[in-house]
């Protein structure tokens, strides 16, 4: 076989696999689109006390969890100090959405823990329970091309009804499961505040929720793994000199 015929094959081998990866994302956006306003039922374990407090009933979620051999104190600070742009997906995901929007890149210096990073693009804490969960919520436009987070205060945004936004909250918790083992949970919650918003989302949903998705389920395996790490390390080692 020579040169042009393997370059040929190769040609049609990356044709052919883009064209199933095109079919496949087409068709997961026409179920998002169909799902949408139908989010799947909350199971006991996930209910959320504190959620439920600021966005009982919503258009779309997102629910992810995983079991940590760590206690529920040290996932929760793994959580809260996880570097998600340390992922290279990540960082392509959302350097698609730039592209895809035209957006304008972040150039400003960011801190590099998850709770930290958000607050200061405009994230806000509507609750929290010590070394267990945080509730961050803000109200939105996600589908401009430069997204802006505005925060609320916790008495405020249940009740939030500005035409053309969405409001958006989410959670980082640990369950204890035991002295040494606990659940780290995360979800993500949206409601929009009227027919306009929603119309706007649901097809920014459709389009953009997939790689949101994995996001999330990326968070998984670094968090119970660096929460894993921190429970071997001996006490007198954590402590600051």
């Amino acid at each position: 076989m020579n040169r042009n015929t393997h370059v040929r094959t190769a040609l049609k081998w990356t044709a052919g696999a883009l064209g199933l990866a095109t079919a496949g994302y087409a068709g997961y956006v026409g179920v998002a689109w169909l799902r949408y306003g139908y989010p799947m039922p909350v199971s006991v374990d996930d209910e959320d006390r504190l959620l439920d407090l600021f966005m009982p009933t919503y258009d779309v979620a997102e629910r992810h969890h995983t079991p940590v051999a760590a206690p529920a104190d040290v996932t929760f600070a793994a959580a809260c100090e996880q570097d998600l742009m340390a992922t290279p997906i990540v960082r392509a995901i959302f350097k698609t959405r730039e592209m895809v929007l035209g957006s304008e890149p972040d150039r400003d210096a960011r801190p590099r823990g998850l709770l930290e990073m958000t607050k200061s693009i405009g994230w806000g804490v509507l609750a929290e329970e010590p070394s267990r969960e945080i509730v961050m919520g803000a109200v939105t436009q996600p589908w401009h091309a430069n997204v802006v987070f505005r925060p609320l205060p916790p008495d405020q945004f249940a009740a939030f009804n500005e035409p053309d936004f969405v409001k958006i909250v989410w959670t980082l918790r640990a369950d204890s499961t035991g002295p040494r083992t606990s659940v780290f949970r995360t979800e993500t919650r949206v409601a929009t505040t009227d027919a306009g918003a929603r119309q706007k989302f649901r097809w920014y949903w459709a389009r953009f929720s997939a790689g949101i998705a994995v996001i999330r389920r990326l968070s998984l395996a670094p968090v119970r793994r660096e929460a894993e790490r921190r429970a071997r390390v001996p006490t007198a080692l954590k402590m600051p000199a």
